[in-house]
Order: C-alpha cells, then sequence, then structure tokens
C-alpha cells in the first residue's frame, strides 16, 4: 500500500500587480496485491489499482479490486520477495514509536528531514498559503520597483507538501514527507518587445531572493536593447545551471540498465552489453543523486506505484544511498530494479529523486567569471520544448528561450534571435571546455517533474544551433 496525502498552495502575479492565491489537498491511495504461485519470476502476479479522494470506508473496495486485478493478470516477470522491516529508516510491523519529531530540516524547510522522519502514525504533513507570507512582502515591494523602472513582472510561487506512507505485508512501515516549492519569474519590457527568466527551486523560501531576482533579469533586458541577428550553426555556447539541468535530467531518466543492455540506447555497448566504465567526458565530472543531500533531500527508499522497465512494485522499501552515474567522467551506473540489475549484471541502483552535477577541477568559476574570460560565445538563458529524436545517440531537439545573448571579449554585446538546437546531452559530455562551480537550480522544462537539481555552466564546444527560431 502506498497512501500519499498532499497539499499545496500558491500565489499568483501578472503585469506588475497579484492576481490570484489558494491553497488545495488532494489524497492518493495506490494497493499493490500480489497473488502468489510459487518464488521468483513467473511465479507471481501483481494487480495495482490507484484510486484518489479514498475516504476510510472504501479502502477494502480498492483492496478487493487490486486482488481481483492480481488474479487476472500475467506472471510478472519482476517477481521477488518483498524488502523486510529490517531494512534501515522503516518503522516496523506494528510500531507504535514517534520515529521523529516535526520540524525543520537543514535548508529550514517545512516538513521533515530524511534523518528525523516523523512517525508512522502521526498526522500528514500540511501546507498552507502562509508559508508564502514573507515571500508575499518581499514581491510586492518588488512589483512596484519594476513599474517605476518600467518593467513588467510575471510569475508564481507554489508550495507543495507529500506526506507518503508505504507498507507491506512483510512489515514495512515507511514514512517521508517531502516539501517542495519554486517561484519563477518573468520580466519584460514596456512594449513587451524584451523578454528574460528566471526560476529557483526552493524548500521553504526562507532562501528567495526575489529582489535580486528581478536585478538579474534587469540587467538582460538592458541586454536585450541592441539586437544581432545570427545564423544557425555550431557555436561555443555557455549554457546555466537551469538548462544543464533539463540536458542532464533526460539523461538520466534515459539510463535505463534494461533497455541499455537490450541495446535500445545510447548507454548500450555494441556487440552486447552496457557502457558502464567507458569514459564519456575528458572533463572530471561527477553526476549523482544522494536521497540526504543537503537542501535537495527526497524519499531515502524506493517507492514504486507501479512496474516498469527498471523500477518494481516487489522494490518497494528498498533503502537508496548516494549513487554516482558518471564518477570522474566515465559512466558508473545505470538505473535498476533488482530484476533490471540482474538482466544486465550490474549492481542494483534503483532511481533517486535529485540529482547533482560537479565537477573535482579546483576553483570552478561563477558563470560572471566564464563570461568575462570568453572571447566569443553564446550565452543562454533557458531551453524548452526539449523532445528526444534518435534514443541511439540521445540525440534531443527543442528551443532557446527568453534570452540569448551573444558574448565577446568577456562582456555581453546584445541579444541574438532563437535557434532550435540539435544535441546529445551525451556528446555535449565529450566536448566540455569548462564546468563551473555547482549551485542549486530550477530546471525550466522538467521542473514540474524534477524540481532537485545543482548544477554548474558549462561552457561547451560547437553546440548544434541547427535552425533560426522566430519563438520568443
Amino acid at each position: 500500500m502506498i497512501a500519499e496525502e498532499t497539499s499545496s498552495a500558491n500565489l499568483r502575479w501578472a503585469g506588475n500587480t497579484l492576481t490570484t492565491n489558494g491553497v488545495s489537498a488532494s489524497r492518493q491511495l495506490t494497493v499493490i496485491a500480489i497473488n502468489r504461485h510459487g518464488h521468483g519470476p513467473g511465479q507471481a502476479s501483481a494487480g495495482v489499482v490507484s484510486r484518489a479522494g479514498v475516504r476510510p470506508d472504501q479502502i477494502e473496495d480498492v483492496v478487493r479490486a487490486a486482488e481481483r486485478a492480481a488474479a487476472e493478470a500475467t506472471p510478472a516477470e519482476d517477481a521477488d520477495e518483498l524488502a523486510g522491516p529490517e531494512q534501515p529508516g522503516s518503522f516496523g510491523m506494528g510500531n507504535k514509536e514517534t520515529g521523529g519529531t516535526a520540524g525543520r530540516d537543514q535548508a529550514g524547510s517545512f516538513g521533515m528531514t530524511n534523518t528525523d522522519e516523523p512517525g508512522w502514525d502521526s498526522t500528514p504533513g500540511r501546507t498552507e498559503i502562509g508559508v508564502l507570507r514573507d515571500l508575499a512582502a518581499t514581491l510586492g515591494e518588488t512589483l512596484r520597483a519594476a513599474q517605476a523602472a518600467g518593467r513588467k513582472l510575471y510569475g508564481f510561487a507554489e508550495h507543495e507538501l507529500t506526506s507518503t506512507f508505504l507498507g507491506t505485508s512483510t512489515g514495512v512501515r515507511q514514512r517521508h514527507d517531502q516539501p517542495t516549492g519554486r517561484v519563477e519569474l518573468n520580466a519584460k519590457s514596456a512594449d513587451l518587445e524584451r523578454s528574460a527568466w528566471t526560476g529557483v527551486a526552493t524548500r521553504d523560501f526562507t532562501d528567495v531572493d526575489v529582489a535580486g531576482l528581478d536585478a538579474g533579469l534587469a540587467e538582460r533586458l538592458d541586454w536585450a536593447k541592441r539586437t544581432i541577428a545570427l545564423p544557425p550553426g555550431r557555436y561555443e555556447t555557455l549554457l546555466p545551471p537551469t538548462a544543464v539541468s533539463d540536458l542532464l535530467i533526460y539523461l538520466y531518466w534515459s539510463a535505463g540498465a534494461k533497455e541499455a543492455a537490450e541495446g535500445r540506447t545510447v548507454f548500450s555497448k555494441p556487440g552486447g552489453g552496457t557502457r558502464v566504465g567507458e569514459r564519456l567526458a575528458a572533463q572530471p565530472v561527477t553526476l549523482s543523486s544522494d536521497p540526504r543531500a543537503p537542501g535537495l533531500a527526497c524519499a531515502p527508499f524506493v517507492i514504486s506505484h507501479a512496474s516498469g522497465s527498471d523500477s518494481s512494485v516487489f522494490d518497494n522499501g528498498l533503502p537508496l544511498s548516494a549513487t554516482s552515474w558518471i564518477s570522474d567522467g566515465s559512466l558508473a551506473a545505470l538505473i535498476s530494479s533488482r530484476h533490471s540489475a540482474e538482466v544486465a549484471g550490474l549492481p542494483v541502483t534503483p532511481a533517486i529523486d535529485n540529482l547533482t552535477f560537479a565537477t573535482s577541477a579546483p576553483a570552478a568559476p561563477a558563470l560572471s567569471e566564464m563570461i568575462a574570460s570568453t572571447g566569443r560565445a553564446l550565452l543562454l538563458t533557458c531551453l524548452w520544448y526539449i523532445r528526444e529524436v534518435d534514443p541511439q545517440t540521445l540525440l534531443l531537439t527543442g528551443l532557446t528561450r527568453d534570452g540569448v545573448y551573444l558574448v565577446e571579449d568577456g562582456e555581453v554585446v546584445g541579444a541574438v534571435n532563437n535557434f532550435r538546437f540539435n544535441e546529445s546531452p551525451v556528446g555535449m559530455l565529450g566536448r566540455l571546455l569548462e564546468v563551473g562551480a555547482t549551485v542549486p537550480t530550477l530546471p525550466r522544462e522538467w521542473g514540474d517533474y524534477f524540481n532537485r537539481a545543482a548544477m554548474p555552466a558549462v561552457r561547451v564546444e560547437g553546440f548544434n544551433m541547427s535552425s533560426v527560431s522566430q519563438a520568443s
């Protein structure tokens, strides 16, 4: 059983005016019934039923529906024994201990820390509009300042808190409270001809500097007062952390062990097997996940609502630990369930809900320092409408958005037209010229689905701007 209680609060503004705010709550129950005919592959089938807004008196109906689905299902190839209550972090069958106290985590977040989770029997966590109170006060001042300076600000802030309860027939009782927040801010010139975007992820908004975000947008609108037309082509390009996160999150989502072992992805080795151990980047870069990463903390155990290529309902409750997917430039691991790890001949490394990319090179520069050391390059704001073209090379296409700038002799000299790009994040790793300092960032394209990321700005040789785009 996986039960989730979610509450959310939001605030929206447009044209320098606060427009709406609100709160909401929802409940989701997923019941996984297992019909065992023996042990191991082919010896059990699973039935999964998920319903929203389930009342206590309706739980039995969901259970019976899942049991019927399991009885009618074909044998599951990923069938395995369930995790037991001895798993780290589990409260265990019938445990009435509180298991932790409510409070703020290392980043000051609402909710609970991963090392001090609330008890199984304690009330689900809940956010409220008050989490946005201080932000709203600062935002009001920022909107008035923007109005006086001839800028128009648009955007939203939202906060969500999900309490997840996971229990199994083997006695596992896991609980995790996940706060998730973000702010997106878009600035436009008074004539609406120039536009710039920025965004931040946060756990509780205490670390959000709205005035600072607006100052960065004002600078970029000033850069765009001069426009320069450039043709498509391959350009040395500076990608900020948000753009890097969108590309590497897609790489991460594509790094499944089973499909790689079957020869279907960029991580498949010609002739069979996977590319684990192969060098992907000359730079000493590491792509990793850690459920206990400060500021990026996420569930430290597997939560699987359905089985897939590299996920399994039989793995629910398995502990998660820090994992390097790329280590010092070499592919180190692929996402796997117990079943797909066995298929691929790899260690079990389930997916984790955060991602960090960093260099081990000393004195990694800030983006401003990278701009100052640039002879000639494009500087992006963000990417959007990213789609996969070829899984064998992980070739992606998409558009630049809200500001592409030309840097010459260490200074931004103007804004250029938008482009459609065709680029592989795996190929891009092999052409990294410089990797900056890693900072928390908000993926713009994937922020609805993947919020917890820390990335550097990077300098890439020959980033492929395949055509000019009329998108703004």
